[in-house]
């Protein structure tokens, strides 16, 4: 199998959400070491009460070759974001 390459990579969405979410989740991914990229971040700061994944999230890109790693990281984020409701 051949090794990828950056030309590879393409951005993916691993998240939607409110602006303060969005933001939250980049610095962990970022702390994992994975660079993250957010889209329509401004559309949130003015819309918030249309977010959660609906018309108005901020969306999380990661490339896809971080995408299993940050993943994991999501998936973590989201899990703690259900308990607290």
């Amino acid at each position: 199998m051949p090794m990828k390459t950056d030309k590879d990579s393409k951005p993916v969405q691993v998240f939607a959400g409110t602006a303060m979410q969005a933001q939250l989740l980049k610095s962990l991914l970022e702390n994992a070491e994975i660079d993250a990229y957010l889209k329509d971040e401004f559309t949130g700061i003015i819309t918030p009460f249309h977010t959660a994944g609906g018309t108005g999230a901020v969306k999380v890109f990661v490339s896809s070759m971080d995408y299993e790693k940050a993943r994991m990281v999501v998936e973590e984020f989201e899990r703690n974001l259900n308990t607290d409701e």
